[in-house]
């Protein structure tokens, strides 16, 4: 595996290394994932004088994309270096029909990641892995994923002229196959769970053959995972530099939720965002098939047991999460909670959110929903709080899920008689 370190970096990244999560031991903005003191995980830290320099108007007159918060990322301050799609600047929808059904009385919003190039949030994270993994000399790209993760790095190495392998289960929906094959770049089938895929993923980073690939939730991961907290940076901005009081975030590996708070840290501590009155709460939703992150949070434990995941919310079916303790300590930081949502309930908060808003979502964004509807009646949520809920991805690429509920209302035959008997004329 390559050791080189990002160079270079000069004044115009504000990251200035790695630091484990665990025991807080620095090293090199490098290719590196785990802590050789601790074997902890990897994040980037940042000169907060640095952060500081960015202003409201210098990000507003930014590109429409997630390249606007260069100035906040670690990579991608020179529009040459990128490797990107461009993604970002997706809609936040305001949401009041689906408030008033589940019972919220504050503006409620939809953060619609479907919007992007791939057509879910993953393009965020591998513009910016990538992009680091071409200033480290990488020469091939690679991911282990659920789907949209394999679709993003294709597409990004397509693009960019690289060679790509991307590994999945065996058992994804067809559609998320078919949105990465046709990329042309290798696709491997596991067969086994997404965990499998990762474990071999990870031990396949470590030998010669693989030296020269870049696993963008592997060896750059911590690259990867500043991406997310450009989804934070957006709502805060479109919500005209206000963090919401309230979140509901989709989990996965966790990463996503801790993520998105960090942004809202960053924004408010370099002064860029306000926060609410008495802070922000995050929350957190997960599929009944695939819930340890809730599991231990009900049970008011640190434990995260791994789980063999099951149910239809493949894109979220990690059942050994990596970030799963982070999210338990945002959660618990900001008093938010956790829930989790049967495959009937996402089924049914699919079709809700299509009907009130016009965003179809695949099966994580029918948890998110599912969950924020549980959370309300729960009294978990507070009726009266701004709330903002993320939408990962795009229903088209689930369409299994709801196909065998919906379809036509009403089949006549192409005549004004055959319409009036079939009641379409009142």
């Amino acid at each position: 595996m390559t050791s080189a370190v990002i160079a270079p970096l000069g004044v115009d990244s504000p990251a200035r290394g790695l630091e484990c999560r665990g025991c807080g031991a620095r090293f090199p903005l490098a290719a590196q994932h785990a802590c050789y003191e601790c074997f902890g995980p990897l994040e980037v830290w940042y000169d907060a004088d640095a952060l500081a320099q960015v202003t409201r108007a210098q990000i507003e007159a930014g590109p429409q994309n997630i390249w606007r918060y260069a100035g906040l990322l670690p990579v991608g301050q020179h529009a040459a270096d990128r490797v990107t799609l461009n993604p970002g600047l997706t809609p936040l929808v305001r949401a009041d029909a689906l408030a008033a059904e589940i019972g919220l009385r504050a503006p409620l919003w939809v953060k619609d990641d479907s919007a992007n190039p791939t057509h879910s949030f993953k393009d965020r994270v591998v513009s910016v892995a990538l992009t680091a993994a071409k200033a480290l000399g990488f020469t091939r790209y690679a991911c282990a994923s659920t789907g949209n993760l394999a679709n993003s790095v294709a597409a990004h190495a397509a693009r960019a002229g690289v060679p790509s392998i991307v590994f999945i289960p065996h058992d994804l929906e067809a559609g998320k196959i078919i949105t990465t094959a046709v990329y042309g770049g290798d696709l491997v089938a596991i067969e086994g769970s997404y965990d499998d895929v990762n474990r071999l993923c990870s031990e396949l980073v470590e030998t010669d053959e693989f030296e020269d690939t870049a696993f963008v939730n592997v060896n750059v991961r911590p690259f990867y995972a500043e991406g997310s907290k450009t989804l934070g940076y957006e709502v805060a901005e479109q919500l005209g530099w206000r963090i919401p009081a309230q979140v509901v975030i989709p989990m996965a590996s966790g990463e996503l939720l801790t993520k998105i708070d960090k942004a809202f840290e960053e924004l408010v501590s370099s002064g860029l965002a306000v926060a609410p009155e008495g802070g922000w709460k995050v929350f957190g939703a997960q599929s009944l098939g695939c819930n340890p992150i809730a599991t231990a949070l009900h049970a008011g434990t640190d434990v995260i047991t791994p789980v063999k995941p099951t149910g239809i919310a493949k894109s979220l079916n990690i059942g050994d999460p990596a970030a799963g303790l982070y999210a338990l300590e945002a959660v618990r930081r900001t008093g938010g909670w956790m829930d989790y949502a049967s495959d009937d309930e996402i089924r049914d908060a699919i079709r809700l959110l299509a009907r009130t808003t016009g965003v179809f979502a695949e099966t994580a964004g029918g948890v998110t929903t599912a969950v924020t509807a549980k959370l309300v009646a729960a009294g978990k949520l507070d009726p009266d709080l701004e709330t903002v809920v993320f939408n990962t991805g795009e229903g088209l690429k689930t369409l299994d899920a709801v196909a065998e509920l919906v379809g036509p209302t009403y089949r006549v035959k192409p005549s004004l008689k055959a319409a009036r008997e079939a009641g379409l004329l009142g």
